[in-house]
């Protein structure tokens, strides 16, 4: 496994303090739910009350008020001298004076959560490492950012559409990206309310200068005919202290939230103001941001927040896990000099070793000398006749990391040979450098001197192993070889596996292919587009084949039997009732959005979850259908369907193409140029696009719709990708 100094920075980060980020990621989730609970009081006070109705109301209903404040949750606390001589204090309605309740105790779990949350129980040295961890938690948001914008090719990509690899990396990129905000406020708050309480932060006292004259004798105003209570609201006072004596020498002290009023008792007017320092105000807005106190929404988020962060740790982990599971560790059978098919890989993750290590064990097998590396390690090869490299893109059109000095090595080293090349990239079509690094290495291997092209560059979309397949036997053929490479058994979901009965089978057609249609005996969820996967024994890879969801909740496949396919010749041979066990997989980014119009195009069995989509199409939406097959007798296997649907106004058009009609070949790309304005308009207006069949003509089909956007449209394709209008399932 290679990694980034980003992705290592990140990683680093989060084994030092994962421990202490999930103590304090549960502990804030309990603590977060203190003020909610609080909120849920019937203490609200009327924000628009002024402090001069308050005090001219509990004037009216008590001897004697010593303090009015606002606690943390906006509650109006009022500290009195009753009828009794009682002295009490307890939460008033502001605008009444009358008493609410009692003052809200700490709950035994939020006084201990509390502890536990800001020292871990270590008091100085506890407070210490979460002031030190939740600056690390500053960090791994930073590299996280990066990490992010990089995947996604660039900070002004950073909110496209993730690709769905799986679960946890899939949801710690969503949430990192819909968190990065509360999280960075958490992280920088506790960062700097453990500064100040190690007093490493500016003083935020002031001082009041008391007036040295005494002011003659005025005559006396009513506390709450002060024109300064009557024009400050409830809400704005933290506290309001009264004098202890009717000596003018006693003064309000008068707490506001940016500042402190002395106030004369007699005449009411303010004799010292003094401002809080931007200290003090940052103290209190950290105080707030951290702990949510006084505001539901607030508090909400940050529960929200502690548990992101549970799943963060867990998700980071698990993906580490998984690429250290699932990382190639091969020992080469032959030194590099004595090797005739070198193997160089370019891999940001690992996965793509998977491949060139299949590749690999299928030349070994065949009695070859081959010989494995990374990118990086390009030297000379005494012996060496034929270069194959697999690689990947990272971030925006760039070499991963165990490929960045690739280039160097190549321009500074020379061949006793001269070597075949072909070079294979991986990557994904959501993004706008799709194999950017694969056709730039191409290009360069391309005008050396050294090397020749075997096979033209060819590109694998989201790592499907049917495309990695068919580059294989186009390899041998090219070769005159017969390599057999094994796919990786995939462990099957129990949960989404279920016995089917076949409801009807028809007959093959001249292209070998034929219609299946299935019935689960338990019920099942699942969608058009969603794939049915099906070993023929335990020791196989699953195939997967593209569904439609047809009447009463069957399944309808579109299968080509292959002589040598084990899954084809085992479903053609079916028939009615027969019953056998398959699993049901999800496929969410290939599902027809449901308020949207969209152009079907396909080519072959790839029609298959469009008869479907097709099919479900009650509200007679604008459906397009583009499908390509060999002849017209071709398409005699969907023919009544297809009709019906156009006769219903469940499908707006169809579009044609037969390859072998006439001397000149005629493709399903073919006809969606000629139909260049129709796609241009639809796109234009939000249009979906979905393509399914095989991965040759989705290239072909690609280059025709970003042709179509950049000349019309003034837009390259990849614009349209990003704004989720693009959908493929090609194989």
């Amino acid at each position: 496994m290679t990694l980034s100094i980003w992705r290592f920075s990140h990683l680093i980060l989060a084994i030092v303090s994962s421990l202490f980020i999930l103590l304090a990621s549960i502990t804030g989730t309990i603590l977060a739910f203190e003020p909610l609970s609080n909120q849920l009081q019937s203490y609200q006070i009327n924000e628009n009350t002024t402090l001069a109705t308050t005090i001219e109301s509990l004037n009216k209903r008590y001897d004697e008020i010593m303090t009015i404040s606002t606690d943390e949750n906006n509650f109006v606390v009022a500290s009195v001298i009753t009828s009794e001589g009682d002295n009490a204090t307890f939460y008033i309605n502001p605008e009444t004076g009358e008493k609410l309740g009692e003052l809200i105790e700490k709950a035994p779990l939020f006084r201990f959560t509390t502890n536990l949350h800001r020292s871990l129980f270590l008091k100085s040295t506890g407070r210490f490492i979460v002031g030190l961890v939740s600056f690390f938690l500053i960090l791994m948001a930073i590299t996280g950012v990066l990490l992010i914008a990089k995947r996604q090719g660039g900070m002004l990509r950073f909110f496209s559409k993730v690709v769905n690899e799986n679960f946890q990396q899939y949801y710690h990129v969503q949430l990192g990206r819909w968190f990065l905000i509360p999280v960075i406020i958490v992280a920088l708050t506790g960062v700097y309310l453990s500064l100040e309480k190690f007093s490493l932060l500016p003083e935020s006292k002031i001082t009041h200068t008391y007036p040295e004259d005494i002011p003659e004798a005025i005559a006396k105003i009513a506390f709450s005919d002060f024109e300064l209570f009557k024009s400050i609201p409830i809400s704005e006072v933290k506290n309001l202290e009264f004098p202890f004596s009717e000596d003018v020498e006693d003064y309000f002290y008068l707490t506001l939230k940016d500042k402190e009023l002395l106030v004369n008792q007699v005449s009411g007017e303010v004799v010292s103001e003094q401002t809080y320092p931007i200290v003090h105000r940052l103290s209190q807005w950290s105080l707030w941001l951290h702990t949510g106190q006084g505001t539901i929404v607030w508090a909400l988020v940050l529960a929200l927040v502690g548990i992101a962060l549970i799943f963060f740790i867990y998700s980071g982990f698990a993906m580490t896990l998984k690429r250290q599971k699932s990382s190639v560790k091969i020992k080469n059978s032959f030194k590099k000099d004595e090797a005739e098919h070198i193997i160089l890989v370019g891999s940001e993750t690992g996965s793509t070793y998977k491949y060139a290590a299949s590749f690999y064990e299928a030349l070994l097998a065949e009695g070859k000398s081959a010989y494995i590396s990374a990118l990086n390690t390009y030297t000379t090869y005494k012996k060496a006749k034929e270069l194959t490299v697999f690689t990947a893109t990272y971030g925006e059109g760039e070499a991963p990391i165990n490929a960045n000095k690739f280039e160097k090595r190549l321009a500074s080293t020379s061949q006793n040979n001269t070597m075949a090349f072909s070079v294979v990239g991986f990557g994904s079509l959501l993004y706008p450098d799709y194999c950017k690094y694969a056709e730039d290495l191409d290009q360069l291997l391309q005008v050396h001197p050294n090397f020749n092209q075997k096979m033209g560059l060819v590109k694998i979309h989201n790592q499907s192993y049917e495309a990695f397949y068919n580059w294989v036997l186009a390899w041998n053929n090219s070769s005159g070889e017969q390599l057999q490479i094994v796919q990786p058994i995939e462990k099957i979901d129990p949960k989404t596996t279920r016995r089917f009965s076949v409801v009807k089978r028809t007959a093959l057609n001249e292209d070998a292919t034929f219609l299946l249609q299935l019935r689960p005996l338990k019920r099942i969820a699942f969608q058009s587009g969603d794939l049915l996967a099906f070993k023929p024994n335990k020791d196989e890879a699953a195939r997967e084949y593209s569904i439609a969801k047809i009447a009463n909740g069957d399944i309808l496949l579109s299968i080509k039997k292959h002589d040598q396919g084990l899954c084809s010749t085992y479903f053609s041979g079916l028939t009615k009732g027969d019953t056998f066990t398959a699993t049901i997989k999800s496929n969410a980014d290939f599902h027809l959005p449901k308020s949207k119009a969209a152009i079907l195009i396909a080519n072959g069995t790839g029609i298959a979850p469009f008869l479907g989509m097709i099919n479900s199409n009650k509200k007679q939406r604008n459906i397009h259908l583009f499908w390509g097959g060999r002849t017209k007798s071709s398409l005699d296997l969907y023919a009544e369907v297809l009709q019906n649907a156009l006769n219903t106004r469940k499908l707006t058009q169809l579009f044609t193409a037969f390859s072998q009609e006439q001397s000149h070949k005629i493709y399903v790309q073919d006809v969606l140029l000629q139909q260049s304005d129709l796609v241009a308009a639809h796109l234009k207006n939000k249009g979906t696009v979905m393509i399914c069949g095989s991965v040759a003509m989705q290239t072909r089909v690609l280059a025709v719709l970003d042709e179509i956007t950049t000349s019309q449209l003034n837009e390259p394709l990849s614009t349209f990708e990003a704004r989720s209008q693009i959908k493929m399932d090609c194989y």
